[in-house]
């Protein structure tokens, strides 16, 4: 399974004044990395899919709130 969490290291100059942050992260949506849509994919309950935002468990990610 391809991680949807990738990271990257920005430029760090040496004037900066602030703190310099190493390495920053961001989210990649999971429909990314499918070419179709397959058929007879598994789904959520009604209830669950308007709670998580999809019908597909394979097309849900997760938020988690930055740091």
């Amino acid at each position: 399974m391809i991680s949807q969490v990738k990271i990257y290291h920005p430029f760090v100059s040496a004037y900066d004044p602030c703190t310099p942050v190493t390495a920053k992260t961001y989210i990649t949506p999971p429909n990314l990395y499918m070419n179709f849509q397959p058929m007879n994919l598994p789904q959520f309950s009604p209830y669950e899919a308007l709670r998580l935002g999809t019908l597909w468990p394979a097309l849900y990610s997760p938020y988690e709130p930055g740091k």
